[in-house]
């Protein structure tokens, strides 16, 4: 597989919600990014974990790390993380759930951890409408982040406002709801990547307009870094 990146010509810095955390949207990230569906496409997809609605596979180390290199001057700038974490985790990931068949955990926003250190980074693969990413804030704690410190306010809250207002219906949250606030929407574009920190409340946005496919080359393709180290 060939791999390369541009000179990334279009980087914008956003400052989200009340708590003005950055995320870092980099268009035109890879220079062939068709080569990286190929690549999804070769290799074995299976459900990986709880947690997403769909089936991965891992991605090549070498080319995990080449990312990460790349972005971690935007990382040592923007987050100060200097030097950059290490990758955790890679992975193709497919989402393929129907919205009738998602489990309960798999309805709300999450974090990805409560660590500092802590990056994600997620490049949009797919052709055609991909929704994007949501950013959240639980009302009654008024949280957008969750560190250490905020882990138990958090599942406290979030256990009142189940017992208040029950379980989401099986669906992907599209917006707001009694339990939590849409703080932004960063929409999906083909080969564009986000950069956010892993602690912050997010979730896949997927409208109904969304296509889902199990083909990696029709669907919801996306390559997801997770960076952390102690």
């Amino acid at each position: 597989m060939k791999a390369g990146m541009t000179d990334m010509p279009k980087t914008t810095l956003h400052l989200q919600g009340r708590e003005q955390r950055p995320l870092i949207a980099i268009d035109d990230f890879w220079s062939d990014p068709d080569a990286l569906r190929e690549d999804a496409a070769s290799l074995r997809m299976t459900a990986i974990g709880p947690h997403y609605p769909g089936v991965r596979a891992e991605v090549p180390p070498r080319l995990a790390e080449t990312m990460r290199r790349r972005i971690a001057p935007l990382l040592a700038k923007h987050f100060g993380l200097d030097p950059a974490p290490a990758v955790s985790e890679a992975y193709y990931s497919l989402v393929t759930t129907a919205p009738t068949d998602l489990a309960p955990i798999q309805r709300l926003p999450h974090f990805d951890g409560v660590e500092q250190r802590r990056i994600a980074v997620l490049l949009f693969l797919g052709h055609g409408e991909q929704g994007g990413t949501a950013f959240y804030r639980q009302r009654s704690t008024g949280f957008e982040s969750v560190d250490a410190s905020r882990l138990d306010p958090f599942k406290t809250a979030l256990e009142a406002g189940v017992q208040a207002h029950g379980m989401p219906e099986a669906s992907y949250i599209a917006g707001d709801t009694p339990l939590y606030e849409c703080v932004a929407v960063q929409p999906a574009r083909f080969n564009r990547a986000l950069v956010y920190a892993g602690n912050t409340l997010h979730c896949a946005y997927l409208p109904p307009e969304v296509v889902l496919n199990s083909d990696p080359l029709a669907g919801r393709l996306t390559l997801n870094l997770f960076l952390f180290d102690d």
